[in-house]
């Protein structure tokens, strides 16, 4: 989480990710390496931090620089093919469905069900008329338990245990299935979570829990924090941290924190700055953080700029309403589950120095698990 990319940088990701004033609407469903010409979404920040990058780029400030930049290619030929939401960009709107199947489920049935879900997305937006405006890009994952039923172990073990620290606790909340969309129309993933629930077999689902994620205030967490500029910013970067080499999967951590928005909006800037170990305004790392910033948690050592031991891709979001507590849902990929591992042992003051993250005073954790998103023929094979 370094400070912001330079302009060059942010002309090669229009040219990537990007669509000209003058470019025409294709008529089919647009590849990975396109994307709106609105925000690049370039994830939150890592495990139950705050904050979701994102930057604008408009067409009239990239035009020449589109003109002599050539593209680049997109995907590794060496891995299998993974699920659409594993490390394509974001959208305005991101769609988290949590679903705990009832013991009696028939879990082969369920996991032919929501195996077809690019069906689902193909009922929602006709593949012959989308475009990057209105396309939505999905994937399913599944609990640990789940998966050893209908599909046997993977290479990795990936569960999640309970974790308990000074600031607070970090729930194990276990899981099914899971469904993570991503679209610019809020609607449209309210749609594909309807057909999803409609389609399981009947009496399946004990409970279930849909969130629908927006983009604020252009592209800052709920605290008012920027973040996400470390996430890696092309596809092959993203699949290189995301996707399992041997399979095309990935393996997924998702959270749901609520923000303190009383502390958020009460507290010093000054010492929310501390907490995150970044400046507010620009996201520029402190050069001087303590042990207990959660940039100094996630990166192993507060020294200006320190490597990180580990990286993920962040797909998360703000949710929530003023009624009912509101956010950051976190979701993020890695193509092993170590990854997510080292991050929450800092948190809770587990990973060797008994400090906790400072991130925790004004967000609480109150949800959380491992997933496997299998790679597409291994989800092919699940019909």
């Amino acid at each position: 989480m370094s400070t912001l990319r330079s302009t060059q940088t942010l002309l090669r990701q229009a040219v990537r990710f990007g669509r000209t004033a003058s470019r025409p609407i294709s008529g089919k469903a647009s590849s990975g390496a396109y994307r709106s010409a609105r925000p690049l979404l370039l994830g939150a920040i890592t495990a139950g931090a705050l904050g979701y990058g994102a930057y604008k780029i408009y067409p009239d400030g990239v035009r020449d620089a589109l003109k002599s930049v050539q593209p680049m290619k997109v995907h590794a030929a060496n891995v299998p093919e993974s699920q659409p939401s594993v490390y394509s960009q974001g959208k305005d709107h991101a769609l988290y469905l949590w679903i705990n199947l009832k013991p009696t489920a028939n879990a082969r049935e369920v996991a032919r069900s929501v195996a077809k879900l690019q069906r689902y997305v193909d009922q929602v937006v006709d593949p012959n008329m989308r475009d990057e405006d209105d396309e939505i890009w999905a994937g399913v994952g599944f609990g640990p338990n789940f998966f050893g039923q209908v599909a046997g172990k993977t290479r990795k073990n990936y569960t999640y245990p309970y974790r308990k620290g000074a600031l607070g606790d970090m729930p194990s909340s276990g899981g099914d299935v899971f469904i993570h969309a991503k679209s610019n129309e809020v609607s449209k993933l309210f749609e594909l979570a309807n057909l999803v629930i409609r389609g399981l077999p009947k009496d399946s689902i004990d409970n279930y829990e849909d969130i629908y994620s927006f983009v604020y205030q252009n592209g800052r967490d709920l605290s008012g924090f920027i973040d996400g500029t470390e996430n890696p910013a092309d596809d092959d970067s993203r699949q290189s941290v995301a996707v399992e080499k041997e399979t095309g999967g990935s393996y997924v951590i998702t959270q749901k924190w609520l923000h303190n928005l009383d502390i958020i909006q009460s507290e010093k800037e000054r010492t929310l700055e501390g907490w995150v170990g970044r400046q507010k305004g620009d996201s520029t790392e402190l050069s001087r953080k303590t042990i207990t910033s959660h940039v100094t948690r996630m990166t192993g050592g507060n020294a200006f700029n320190q490597p990180k031991k580990f990286e993920i891709v962040r797909q998360s979001m703000p949710f929530g309403s003023h009624a009912n507590g509101a956010g950051l849902f976190f979701i993020g990929y890695a193509a092993s589950p170590e990854n997510f591992e080292y991050m929450l042992d800092r948190m809770v003051g587990a990973g060797g120095d008994g400090h906790s993250d400072d991130i925790m005073k004004l967000s609480r954790n109150v949800k959380g698990t491992y997933w496997y998103f299998p790679g597409a023929q291994e989800l092919k094979k699940l019909e």
